[in-house]
This record gives structure tokens, C-alpha cells and sequence, in this order.
């Protein structure tokens, strides 16, 4: 591998800093350990190949967060087939983000509102970085933030904030 920077970081650098972050978004987005290891790869290997112009961090992780829902939605399309976790299965799905404890209830919610979710409480994004990360606008995060937090209270029992 080349000596190649990404916002400062090495390959190997990004790849160690933002796994967590690029394996649960796969994951919550799939449901399906085995396919989101699949995207995962891509995605990194997309960062690898293409070799974005990214002045921060932050703007790394953005990025990164935006090619593997990408990624998703492609093998999503490609494979055209419903994706489910199934309760049944010995197999247990690895949550790579330990310390956001909200994700067994996540799984229970629709796509739309577990993505928003997830962004906001386990990778704490703000409406407005949510809104760009996902091409849509802040009213709308809002809405699905506000929408997602209903579900979200009579899945996880309690109060979210």
C-alpha cells in the first residue's frame, strides 16, 4: 500500500479508527452479519481505490458513512431479496458499537427510522450533519427523529432523549 493520507490517517489508520462506525452502520442497515461483512470490504475498499480529497476527520467518517449505506443500497438492488435477522438462528448478529446499548431495539424499527436513529444516538450526529450524510432535509430528520423516538419508546420501554 501506498503512502497514501486520508485526512491525515493512513489506510490502515482509517480502517482501525472507523470499523465500528462502518460495520454497524452495514450491519443496522442489512441485518444480516455475513452480507454487511461484504459491504464493510467494499466500502473500504472504495476509500482505498478512489482516494478522496478529505481535510478532516470528521469529513472522513461522513464519508465513509455515506459509501456503505451506498454499498447497501447496491447489494440491496442486486440481490432483490428480502434481508431479515432470523430470531430463530443460533447465529448471533455482531453489533460492533458496544457502547450504544440501543441496538436490539433498533433492529425492531423499520429501516428509515433505525438509520436515522442510529446515526443520532450511537454515532451522536447532529439533525443537520444526519440531513447531509443522508441527502435529505433537516425537517425531514426531525420528523423521522420524532416519529423514530415513539417506536422507539414502546420497543426499549423507558424514555429516549
Amino acid at each position: 500500500m501506498g503512502d497514501e493520507k486520508f485526512a491525515g490517517l493512513s489506510f490502515e489508520e482509517a480502517v482501525r479508527k472507523y470499523k465500528n462506525t462502518v460495520g454497524a452502520v452495514c450491519v443496522m442497515r442489512l441485518k444480516n452479519q455475513t452480507d454487511a461483512d461484504d459491504c464493510f470490504q467494499n466500502t473500504f475498499l472504495r476509500l482505498y481505490k478512489k482516494s478522496p480529497d478529505l481535510q478532516s476527520e470528521e469529513h472522513l467518517k461522513a464519508w465513509l458513512i455515506r459509501v456503505a449505506i451506498n454499498e447497501c443500497n447496491r447489494f440491496m438492488r442486486k440481490n432483490r431479496r428480502e434481508l431479515f435477522l432470523d430470531k430463530n438462528n443460533d447465529d448471533t448478529v455482531y453489533f460492533p458499537h458496544e457502547e450504544c446499548d440501543l441496538s436490539w431495539a433498533l433492529f425492531e424499527l423499520s429501516e428509515k427510522y433505525r438509520e436515522v436513529l442510529y446515526l443520532h444516538y450511537c454515532q451522536d450526529y447532529k439533525v443537520n450533519e444526519i440531513a447531509k450524510i443522508l441527502k435529505k432535509s433537516p425537517n425531514t430528520i426531525k420528523s423521522l427523529l420524532m416519529r423514530g423516538r415513539e417506536k422507539l419508546r414502546v420497543i426499549y420501554g423507558g424514555d429516549i432523549k
